[in-house]
């Protein structure tokens, strides 16, 4: 009875040994990856492929607001040879902004030699350089979370810690994770135009990098070159954009406060190269022509003003750093109709939470920079890291927005830093969720910023989604309008303008707009009206808003598909006072020239033959007629050769006969009212014959070009006239 039961337990123990041995092979792989998620180039892989995941949306995505200049009509990305001209020039030619960014043009420079117009491939460069930008700062926090918690280390102390202390790399990593996915940079990577911040970061911290890599080499002129490399790349950051000085600062503080143990003559000459950075940073500034910068509307705002809304910007910043839900371009923070008088201001504190968000995160970094612990140091780095990149944009000084989310670019990596370093204070039983925490943290902001990204396919969708999410400024329901005018939806068009004109009853662009759509659907009148007012107010709202010379622009054009050329080319003279070096109104202004002369020419050569015609219609012919008479008395016979001839040579009234005699210089007025001979009567008009004995055999000349000035003209038929005349006399 015991012998049939032995290989069922038999059974069960090879069921056992399988089931041990599958899970030591599954055991076995999870630590193979594992041992390859410990290596840097698995790391930035994961980095590159996550951050290009999350933004392929925006990859077939158009050109969208400034797109459509910078990456399409800009003048100096056509050709490699205007690269030094890019140095000379603002980022925008016609516009109240300076940007010196001549490396964002470079890079445009270099998409449209290979993609040409396709926003395809600069979408991609984009994505690229924001994934080789979290790359770049993997590598750099590694180096810096070394620093700050092994200080006192020589540098091969350090990079032997990276080793045996992975969990400063996974750090690194999970800052770098979470920075690279989150949805508050759309604005400067799905956007083609918010380039300047991914180019900033991507040589600064590669400039930076080179400079540690410098105090590993040993060899003296291995050293000085990677030296140099370092300050191309921060020269190259800062000609991307104005925010690399702040970075240099970053780096100062970095040098001065905590690399002590380096020599002082090599933070002496750090410190002596990027004074000379910025000084070479300031003379390019030079170069381009200095223009009229826009009034200083935040002037007249007092102290207590600037604090509340660098309150409420600081709150809104650490509002999108935490819970990234309502994402625009058109962000503000300030509320002209809040601060019209002193109880307008007290009426709406109430509603001013973002002030008190804004006081709450400042006081947690100050808190979390005073608290004594293991991570102290990382908090007061990140703490000011955050608040130095913070400063510039927080309206302490003249911008052209209160907020932007784009500007968190930078000062979200010290936020990220100081939360890493709060990370550090929990106990050890909580620290182990901390990954967890992280993975979920990205997976969520991941699905966020694969949404973001779609809002950048197109512009209706992008400008409808501002506008849902609170962005309901003039020109973003203006750029609306653009794209429903340009599908022929001029209703839907001019509703969306005039409910803008109703909130700035003088912004230029809708007014423009509006009269564009109206001309369209066949209302004139109330266009032409419209656009008179425009250039009437033009003055005043220069001063505030740039390209106002478009009102001119449009009214010499309705005025001259009106055939009023005198008053177009009016109007057009007055704007290219008001506005001189516009090409737009020079090149206007000289085509209607040219036409209105082209036309002259048409008229003077049909006048011309309705004059000839005149001619041969009159009753009597004195010059073929006198002449035949004059020859058969002479030579007893009528020469039929002459009368052909004399008919040949009234037909030559286009200019392009040698027959035709010269001009003398009369106007075409005097021809069509006659010449009064010296017998009282008015003779007609008409050419003179030729004699072949005198003038040479008769030749065809080639049709003379198209030039400014009318041919033949007025004047040679007056001379025409003149000759005719004195030859009919003495024929007779």
């Amino acid at each position: 009875m015991l012998a049939p039961a032995i290989p069922l337990v038999t059974r069960g123990v090879n069921r056992e040994k399988a089931n041990g041995m599958e899970s030591s092979v599954t055991i076995s792989r999870l630590r193979k990856v594992a041992r390859h998620f410990r290596t840097n180039w698995f790391r930035c892989l994961l980095l590159a492929l996550i951050g290009i995941f999350v933004r392929s949306p925006a990859l077939q995505g158009q050109c969208i607001w400034d797109d459509a200049y910078l990456a399409h009509d800009n003048p100096f990305i056509k050709s490699p040879l205007l690269i030094l001209e890019s140095f000379r020039h603002y980022l925008f030619l016609d516009s109240f902004s300076a940007h010196y960014r001549p490396v964002q043009n470079l890079s445009f420079i270099i998409d449209y030699f290979f993609w040409n117009t396709d926003e395809f491939g600069f979408h991609l460069t984009n994505v690229l350089l924001h994934a080789g930008s979290g790359i770049l700062l993997y590598f750099l926090l590694r180096q810096l979370f070394a620093s700050l918690w092994l200080r006192k280390a020589p540098l091969p102390v350090r990079d032997r810690a990276l080793i045996r202390m992975p969990w400063i790399s996974h750090g690194a990593f999970l800052v770098a994770l979470l920075w690279v996915v989150h949805p508050v940079h759309s604005a400067a990577v799905d956007y083609i135009s918010g380039r300047a911040d991914s180019l900033t970061f991507f040589f600064a911290a590669a400039g930076w990098l080179l400079f540690m890599r410098a105090q590993r080499t040993m060899r003296p002129i291995e050293r000085g070159l990677i030296y140099f490399l370092a300050a191309s790349s921060g020269l190259l950051a800062l000609l991307s954009r104005e925010i690399a000085c702040i970075w240099i600062v970053i780096f100062l503080a970095h040098l001065f406060f905590i690399e002590r143990h380096l020599p002082r003559r090599v933070r002496v000459c750090a410190l002596l190269s990027c004074l000379g950075l910025i000084m070479i940073y300031f003379g390019f500034r030079q170069l381009p022509e200095q223009r009229l910068m826009q009034p200083d509307q935040q002037s007249g705002w007092t102290a207590p003003v600037r604090a509340a809304l660098m309150a409420r910007a600081l709150g809104d910043y650490g509002r999108l750093m935490i819970f990234p839900a309502t994402l625009h371009m058109e962000r503000t923070v300030f509320d002209p109709m809040s601060c019209r008088s002193n109880s307008d201001w007290r009426r709406a504190i109430h509603a001013d939470y973002l002030s008190i968000l804004g006081l709450l995160l400042f006081a947690g970094l100050v808190f979390g920079s005073l608290r004594k612990g293991r991570g102290q140091t990382a908090r007061v780095f990140g703490a000011a890291w955050f608040l130095a990149a913070y400063l510039p944009i927080s309206n302490i000084v003249q911008l052209n927005a209160t907020v932007a989310e784009h500007w968190l670019y930078l000062p979200s990596v010290g936020l990220l830093i100081f939360i890493a370093g709060c990370a550090l204070e929990l106990p050890m039983r909580y620290r182990r969720a901390v990954p967890a925490l992280a993975i979920i943290a990205v997976l969520g902001l991941s699905v966020r910023s694969f949404l973001r990204s779609g809002d950048w396919t197109d512009e209706e969708t992008f400008y409808k989604h501002t506008l849902a999410a609170g962005g309901a400024s003039g020109r973003v329901a203006t750029n609306l309008g653009q794209v429903y005018a340009r599908r022929g939806n001029y209703a839907e068009a001019e509703k969306i303008f005039r409910r803008v004109l109703q909130l700035l009853p003088d912004y230029p662009l809708a007014q423009n707009n509006l009269a564009d759509v109206l001309y369209r659907q066949g209302k004139k009148k109330e266009a032409e009206i419209l656009l008179v007012r425009i250039e009437k107010n033009s003055v005043e709202t220069r001063k505030e808003y740039p390209r106002t010379w478009i009102g001119a622009f449009n009214l010499a054009v309705l005025r001259h598909n009106a055939h009023e050329n005198k008053s177009a080319i009016a109007i057009l003279d007055k704007a290219r006072e008001d506005y001189p070096q516009t090409w737009e109104l020079i090149s206007l202004e000289s085509e209607i020239v040219r036409q209105t002369q082209c036309r002259i020419t048409s008229r003077t050569k049909l006048r011309a033959r309705q004059l000839v015609a005149l001619r041969r219609g009159s009753r009597a012919r004195p010059p073929v007629c006198a002449a035949r008479r004059h020859h058969s008395r002479r030579s007893g016979s009528a020469p039929r050769d002459l009368a052909r001839r004399a008919r040949r040579g009234s037909d030559a009234t286009d200019g392009n006969d040698t027959n035709a005699p010269e001009p003398v210089g009369r106007s075409i007025s005097d021809a069509a009212a006659g010449h009064r001979t010296p017998a009282g009567r008015t003779a007609s008009v008409h050419f003179a014959l030729r004699n072949p004995r005198e003038n040479g055999p008769r030749r065809r000349s080639p049709r003379r070009a198209h030039s400014s000035e009318p041919s033949p003209g007025a004047r040679q038929i007056a001379d025409r006239f003149q000759l005719g005349v004195h030859l009919e006399a003495r024929i007779r």
